[in-house]
């Protein structure tokens, strides 16, 4: 029997599939935490990596922004092969590992952080490329100003799912409108494109949390984490509104009225600073939807367990 994400060990995680893996988030009830960071950005530590200190923190799933599958970076990371890089990243934290691909051509992007390359864009050879180098987990989505589309997102969940099968887990949506006028605020995210990524191949659905977005709103959110529950799909719902800085008391707030939609995967997002939440603001986040004792336990839980 698949053991809850929530309690699992480093060597049990290791063993798991796809599909254990979605049971084992599943089975945890709403206490599961993902945290973002910019692979590419100046670690907060100088030299430990951005990942390593949200996983520190008691992230179970850490998320890579502009990882580029041919040009594999992750700065603070020892130096290894570039086609190890997310094997050593796996080795040091213990934590399932996702990387964001946009389904948008290169050289898109408003601001130069942003700007697409070629191995970061949402298709079947780049998720191959990043299973291969041991990715649990492909996020379809959107930086600002990249104007991702949700049509775009289920062209490219069709695509990859047809080439990867089952191998790869799909998490789609978008955590804010990522530069379009015509998917902002409610259209961000409808019911018929929860229907539209569920039948194209997606394993969890992402949504804006609650009070990040303007008109996104607890009872929006809920009526649709109901819908894709019904559609067999898990949840993730998603701070990438830069409130991963604001206070504690705000990060709170999100987190409660997150975990009453009743989602599946709680996210943080990478602009506390420039590349991680506030790190006070990843640890607020765990107490709140899980308690002390949850909290303390992974992050003391050593990776050779």
């Amino acid at each position: 029997m698949t053991t809850r994400l929530l309690s699992i060990s480093p060597s049990e995680l290791r063993k798991l599939s796809s599909k254990q893996i979605l049971e084992a988030i599943a089975l945890s009830e709403g206490r599961v935490l993902a945290a973002e960071t910019v692979c590419i950005s100046q670690p907060l530590l100088t030299d430990v990596t951005n990942a390593e200190l949200a996983a520190s923190l008691s992230a179970d799933i850490l998320i890579l922004n502009i990882f580029d599958v041919d040009k594999p970076v992750i700065i603070g990371l020892p130096k290894c092969q570039p086609k190890d890089t997310i094997r050593k990243l796996k080795e040091l934290t213990g934590r399932l590992i996702a990387i964001n691909l946009e389904p948008v051509d290169p050289g898109a992007g408003e601001e130069e952080i942003w700007q697409m390359s070629k191995g970061r864009v949402a298709n079947a050879a780049n998720a191959l490329k990043a299973k291969k180098m041991g990715v649990d987990m492909i996020v379809i989505t959107g930086n600002p100003g990249n104007h991702v589309s949700n049509e775009g997102i289920t062209k490219a969940i069709r695509q990859i799912r047809k080439k990867l099968g089952d191998d790869i887990i799909l998490i789609t949506g978008k955590m804010h409108a990522s530069g379009s006028l015509t998917e902002a605020g409610t259209n961000i995210i409808t019911k018929k494109d929860v229907e539209e990524f569920a039948q194209a191949g997606a394993d969890i659905v992402l949504f804006p949390a609650p009070g990040t977005v303007p008109g996104i709103t607890t009872e929006y959110i809920r009526e649709l984490v109901n819908y894709a529950h019904e559609l067999g799909c898990l949840t993730l719902t998603a701070i990438g509104t830069s409130q991963e800085g604001s206070s504690k008391e705000t990060i709170r707030e999100i987190a409660l009225m997150a975990k009453m939609t009743g989602t599946d995967i709680h996210h943080i997002g990478d602009s506390g600073y420039v590349g991680i939440a506030l790190p006070e603001n990843i640890m607020e986040y765990s107490m709140t939807i899980r308690g002390a004792r949850h909290t303390y336990r992974k992050m003391a839980q050593s990776v050779n367990r």
